[in-house]
């Protein structure tokens, strides 16, 4: 019973490490290394484009915003407000009754 366990636990790691290194291979001939590259680029110029919108959307919102500073428009149940910073860069230090220690 237990050699027939064994048995089966060295196949299923030898298969797997048959298929870990026939990916790897692959990865490294020049159609896996165009493959890589191309994702690369897919990926970056994903991302470019998304920075870009990001950048039209901020800058639309703002002209927005300034815009109704400016007329005089501002009211409170109109009002689109900016989005407030969800980050940031510094937990400010907590203030006590007694001051700092």
């Amino acid at each position: 019973m237990k050699s027939g366990v064994w048995f089966a636990a060295g196949a299923a790691a030898g298969v797997y490490g048959m298929v870990k290194v026939r990916r790897i291979a692959e990865a490294f001939t020049p159609d896996g290394m165009r493959d890589r590259i191309g994702a690369a680029v897919v990926g970056a110029r994903l991302f470019r484009e998304e920075v870009a919108q990001g950048q039209v959307d901020a800058e639309t919102q703002l002209r927005e915003h300034f815009r109704a500073v400016e007329a005089g428009q501002r009211r409170s149940d109109q009002a689109r407000e900016l989005p407030l910073r969800t980050t940031t860069t510094a937990v400010p230090a907590a203030r006590t009754e007694e001051g700092p220690s």
